[in-house]
């Protein structure tokens, strides 16, 4: 089964919904930047967190990007999407790791940290991108999107996101959900909304029992109304030539002193690992291309 994430609201219009379930969204992460168990889980919950923002963007060529950028040893962990359902990201250091909590999870908040700050770039087609920046709460991610939503778009929400790993590393159960508050919503109605969230599992475990999105729609509000059940999928799109444009824009001199050093050229995609290799042959051609260009 593919995963997906649906979206809607209750039949008085006072509260908004969207689950994700994505265990294969952060399998393809985890895979491809050869990430240690808790940068899994920290990366993991940021696709998530991002796709279920990017889904409420209006337009297709409408982008978000989250930055969390803490003084922990992950790093910097970028991701980026639109309303398509497709998501790409990735950590400075794939290798940053923790010991379990206390409490048997993996501690995202200590390899993400505590000091620093999270950023969102919404690019909405304006003169310029909308951007919102909030300090670091806790590193966890969830509470930080929280956070940014009432510190900057004054959006009271609920935010859970998780990821579960197995004994070799493999993740098992992804995913999350983000609730929020409608202009004109009743009192009564959040508070009995809260009290079911806090009665609700971790949402991996949720998963775990077998238990899907839908289930919980229903469980957290009785009559809620599902808008758009939308397929989800970590997506990259580089390719070749693409590449070949990023090594034009170097410049005539930079290229041919590469050609006649190295005699070949090798790119790593940051956001999905795709390696690209060029031969001195495909490097003589692009060397004779901008010398052609610089004399236009």
């Amino acid at each position: 089964m593919k995963d997906y994430i649906i979206r809607g609201m209750d039949q008085d219009q006072q509260i908004k919904i969207g689950i994700i379930h994505a265990p294969m969204v952060v399998e393809e992460g985890r895979v491809r930047h050869n990430l240690s168990p808790t940068a899994t889980a920290a990366l993991g919950r940021a696709l998530c967190g991002g796709l279920l923002m990017a889904g409420y963007l209006k337009n297709p060529k409408d982008s978000l990007s989250i930055h969390v950028d803490g003084d922990g040893d992950i790093g910097k962990i970028l991701v980026t999407g639109k309303n398509d359902g497709k998501i790409k990201g990735y950590v400075t250091n794939p290798n940053a790791n923790a010991p379990l909590r206390e409490d048997g999870k993996l501690d995202v908040g200590r390899i993400v940290g505590s000091s620093g700050h999270l950023t969102v770039v919404m690019d909405l087609g304006m003169k310029e991108p909308y951007v919102g920046q909030v300090p670091l709460v806790n590193g966890e991610i969830a509470e930080d999107l929280a956070n940014y939503f009432l510190m900057s778009e004054q959006v009271p929400s609920a935010i859970s996101l998780g990821v579960m790993i197995d004994k070799e590393g493999k993740v098992t159960e992804a995913g999350g959900f983000l609730i929020q508050r409608l202009p004109g919503a009743s009192d009564e109605v959040i508070l009995r909304l809260e009290e079911k969230v806090k009665e609700l599992p971790p949402i991996t475990k949720y998963f775990e029992m077998g238990r899907t999105p839908e289930d919980l729609f229903h469980e957290l509000l009785p009559n809620v109304e599902i808008l758009e059940r939308q397929e989800v999928s970590f997506s990259c799109e580089c390719n070749r030539e693409k590449v070949k444009d990023s090594l034009l824009s170097l410049g005539y001199e930079q290229l041919d002193e590469i050609l006649k050093e190295d005699k070949k050229a090798e790119l790593t995609c940051y956001f999905c690992g795709d390696v690209y290799q060029f031969n001195e042959e495909e490097l003589e051609d692009l060397v004779k291309k901008s010398k052609d260009i610089n004399k236009k």
